[in-house]
Parts: structure tokens; C-alpha cells; sequence
């Protein structure tokens, strides 16, 4: 029976952590992107950009990496992904995630569930310098997407503030060559913003310019016989004060 109720737990779990694939980035929701990617998609990624890291050049424990960016965000499933915009202080923020947090970890027997609590810890309070590295890989992550949404969509340039938010807050060296990187892959795309900017200025142009010489031509046909018509109303006046103006 003890059996049933943990496999039970464990089933309760998987159901909450797979509420993932269902929880949509707020951030890019709030940017009117199309097809937004879920909060596992985005830990996904992460874990496989951990995989790319060299253990001995980059001097971190990859596993620990792989790890961390995995449960990093897992408390998302019960709580969603609380944005500045929801207007929820960072205290209040930390207070639901943890209690999320210990929910979950309370799900699959002590030793697991203490790793999942700790690991959370670690990386919220950036306390190891594997936590710092998936900070790292969080905010790469999130420019590489936005890059990409600008490409699908062809908005380039419209998420910029993403770029913006993360300048100067890149610690590693790995990390800061991908963003170069990535910066340069980017700058055609912002050119090309230019050229489309400018060719849809110019379309716009050509469609105007007809209908702007048709209302002039029919601003002009219907004051022509209007403009006619004063002009005989005003006549018999100017022909009195002429005739006034002579006699005196």
C-alpha cells in the first residue's frame, strides 16, 4: 500500500512538472507573438546548451548545469510565469515559488525532493558559480528567441528591449562569445528592417499618389459650377457699389 501511495506521488509530480509544456512565456505573450514557446521549451534548450559547455575550459560540473537549468523554473508549474507586469513583488514572488517548490520536492521521497529544493535554492540566490553560469544560459536563451521571433514573424528589431535588458550582465566568457556572436548575426536582420521600412514607405507613395490627383480633380469639377455660382450671386453687389461709388 505504502508502495501504491509513493508511485502515486510520483505520478502527481510528473503531472504537475508536465503542466509545462502548457505554460506560455508571459513575456512574449505580452508582445503579441504568434506560436509562443512554453516555459519547458525554453528550460529544454537551456539543458542542451549545458551540454555544449566544456568541463574543463568553462571550469564548471556540467551535470550540476544540466541540473540546475532543468529545475531552475519547475515551480512555474504551479505558480506561472509571474511577470514585473502582474504587479507581484519580487518578496511575494519568491514566498509562491517556494512554497511551489516545496510541494514538489515533498512528492518524490527525501532524497530527491531535498536535490530538486536545493538546486532551486541555489540557483535563486545565485549561489554557486554553476548557478551563475545558467543565469547566464537563461538570458541567452531568452535574446536567441526573441532573434528568432523576429526572423519568423519579420518584426526585426521590435524586440530589442529583450537585448537591451541584458547588456552588461553577462558574466561568463563562454557566453558573452555567443552573444557577440548572435549580435552579429543579428545586424543584417536590422538592416534589412531598414530596406522593407523603406520599400513599404515608397509602395505606400504610389498608392496615394493617384488617389490624391483624383480628389484633386474632383475637389476641383465640384468647386468649379459652386465657385461660378458665387461669383453671378456676387455680381449684381459689385455692379450696385460700382454704380454707388460713381455718383458720389
Amino acid at each position: 500500500m505504502a508502495q501504491s501511495g509513493n508511485i502515486r506521488n510520483l505520478l502527481e509530480f510528473m503531472t504537475l512538472v508536465g503542466q509545462l509544456k502548457q505554460v506560455k512565456r508571459t513575456g512574449w505573450v505580452l508582445r503579441g507573438i504568434k506560436n509562443v514557446e512554453s516555459v519547458s521549451d525554453h528550460m529544454y534548450r537551456m539543458a542542451i546548451m549545458t551540454l555544449l559547455l566544456d568541463t574543463n575550459k568553462d571550469e564548471v560540473n556540467k551535470e550540476r548545469c544540466i541540473k540546475l537549468a532543468l529545475v531552475h523554473d519547475m515551480a512555474e508549474c504551479i505558480v506561472g510565469d509571474i511577470a514585473p507586469t502582474d504587479g507581484i513583488s519580487k518578496d511575494e514572488k519568491h514566498r509562491r515559488e517556494k512554497e511551489a517548490m516545496e510541494r514538489l520536492s515533498g512528492l518524490v521521497g527525501p532524497d530527491i525532493g531535498c536535490e530538486l529544493y536545493q538546486l532551486w535554492e541555489e540557483y535563486e540566490f545565485q549561489s554557486s558559480k554553476e548557478a551563475r553560469l545558467v543565469k547566464d544560459l537563461d538570458r541567452f536563451e531568452m535574446i536567441l528567441q526573441a532573434h528568432e521571433y523576429e526572423q519568423e514573424e519579420k518584426r526585426y528589431g521590435e524586440l530589442q528591449e529583450f537585448f537591451d535588458s541584458t547588456k552588461g550582465k553577462f558574466q561568463h566568457p563562454r557566453i558573452k562569445e555567443w552573444v557577440a556572436e548572435l549580435n552579429k548575426v543579428r545586424q543584417p536582420s536590422q538592416q534589412e528592417s531598414v530596406v522593407e521600412q523603406c520599400k513599404d514607405i515608397e509602395t505606400r507613395s504610389e498608392e496615394l499618389t493617384p488617389q490624391l490627383c483624383k480628389d484633386s480633380q474632383t475637389n476641383s469639377t465640384e468647386l468649379t459650377p459652386q465657385l461660378c455660382k458665387d461669383s453671378q450671386a456676387l455680381a449684381p453687389e459689385l455692379d450696385k457699389n460700382t454704380q454707388a461709388n460713381t455718383d458720389s
